[in-house]
């Protein structure tokens, strides 16, 4: 069994509330940090562990947060992102909905750190019954002492408030979050200058992800070198994991990094291996963002290595032959998958959340949806596959925000492991109006037609 952090006490009864919570040593990261620690010995603490966010970009934490303004004497905000609108990713519902406490104690504390008196959860719109329970635990936190002046008599003061979105992806990207925390409307800024120096209302500001944060107390009450000894080499620590696809156990689980994709996948205490007896056909590791690997470069790299689930190990390749752990909305495919439709729904998604700010995703975003939609319909030609790479290599690198790499990945992927599936699409217009038409034939049993074609 691997060590739980964030998840080792979120089945114990009545744990949402503060009471349980306290018993089972809740918030002693706040009576540490506040009555033994200074700020920059919590940072510091933070750094030495390692940890890295856990939102999908993977940036350490500590070095971000040893980023901040201290020299304007402006007032300092940490900003939390809970807006998780990343497809395949619900981890950080998870924490926030069974152990809310685990979040609050985090914010405090992290808070502390950075010297921010004033923090918010920026939450997406859709989870409203869980921003209930985040008011609910905030109240009962401040009740406790743990927010408002004075915390435990230590003279620092801290309020903390839940903000609901409106349920746009693009607000998952920090600069946007800030906008749209601001009362404005959601569209990214360009960088620089970054949040650390200019953030909410032009304060220096801090935005990390939900299980960035409740990783926070643990680091704290243990150690940073004791959470960097969890893990491998730069991957340190736990990382949840949401698992969903074609899997016998479906869910959020926490893995010690450095485990390997073939065990998390097959093993009984993890994912236990496919929900029936159709092969694996793909899989995407970090949630919709990140580029699908085929069955042969799931559980070993080009090069004959394990595949770890690790930042390093995942990416090994490059995008090539690898992929990214990024949120670690892990979802598989077995050989029933349509790896053109799965595309083009993702490639719809992007289309819609675009924010339109950039012409490259404006416009090319859109495109993409249209020429799949058009593939997967049976009403493709044969140069659309080429049309494909091209848009999105126009899209890649050209936005001010990463929404526009999200949605050009995935395609390029796609495109590079399952090219014959396309031109299969194509080429046998008649044979994929079905939409369950790999699971009666999956594509592995008529993939010669494509070659046969091609000689």
């Amino acid at each position: 069994m691997s060590q739980k952090i964030l998840l080792d006490k979120i089945n114990i009864p009545g744990i949402k509330t503060y009471d349980v919570y306290r018993a089972n040593g809740g918030y002693a990261s706040v009576e540490k940090a506040l009555k033994t620690l200074t700020p920059d010995e919590v940072v510091e603490e933070v750094k030495t562990s390692g940890l890295r966010g856990r939102g999908g970009a993977g940036f350490p934490a500590g070095m971000k947060w040893s980023f901040i303004d201290k020299k304007s004497g402006k007032p300092r905000h940490l900003v939390c992102n809970a807006d998780e609108s990343e497809p395949g990713t619900f981890k950080d519902r998870y924490l926030m909905e069974f152990i809310p406490h685990l979040l609050i104690e985090g914010m405090i504390t992290s808070s502390y750190a950075l010297g921010a008196n004033l923090s918010y959860i920026y939450i997406r719109g859709e989870y409203m019954w869980i921003y209930k329970i985040l008011e609910k635990a905030i109240n009962e936190a401040k009740a406790a002492g743990f927010l408002g002046k004075n915390i435990l008599g230590s003279g620092y003061d801290l309020d903390l408030y839940v903000h609901c979105g409106a349920g746009a992806y693009i607000c998952g990207e920090e600069t946007a979050l800030i906008e749209s925390l601001e009362g404005k409307r959601g569209n990214p800024r360009i960088k620089p200058p970054f949040p650390a120096i200019s953030g909410l209302w032009s304060n220096p500001t801090v935005v990390n992800n939900v299980e960035t944060i409740a990783a926070v107390p643990w680091i704290v009450n243990n150690s940073g070198a004791d959470y960097a000894k969890i893990g491998i080499g730069r991957s340190t620590g736990t990382k949840l994991i949401s698992a969903s696809g074609h899997i016998k156990n479906p869910g959020v689980y926490e893995i010690e990094m450095g485990l390997s994709v073939y065990e998390f996948m097959n093993s009984d205490e993890y994912l236990g291996g496919m929900s029936s007896d159709r092969p694996l056909k793909a899989f995407v590791p970090g949630g919709s963002s990140v580029p699908v690997l085929p069955a042969h470069l799931i559980f070993k790299t080009a090069n004959g290595e394990d595949r770890l689930m690790t930042y390093e190990s995942l990416s090994d390749g490059g995008f090539a032959t690898g992929s990214m752990l990024g949120s670690g909305g892990f979802i598989v495919y077995n050989d029933t998958a349509c790896i053109v439709r799965n595309t083009w729904n993702f490639s719809r998604f992007y289309h819609h959340e675009s924010c339109g700010q950039c012409s490259p995703c404006r416009e090319g975003t859109g495109w993409m949806e249209k020429v799949l939609n058009r593939i997967e319909n049976g009403y493709g030609r044969e140069e659309d596959i080429d049309l494909l790479l091209s848009i999105q290599s126009k899209i890649e690198g050209n936005t001010i925000c990463p929404l526009g790499d999200a949605a050009a990945w995935p395609v390029a992927a796609a495109i590079r492991h399952f090219r014959d599936e396309f031109e299969y699409h194509i080429r046998f217009p008649e044979k994929i109006k079905n939409r369950d038409h790999f699971v009666a034939e999956p594509f592995e049993k008529v993939k010669h037609l494509v070659a046969k074609e091609l000689v």
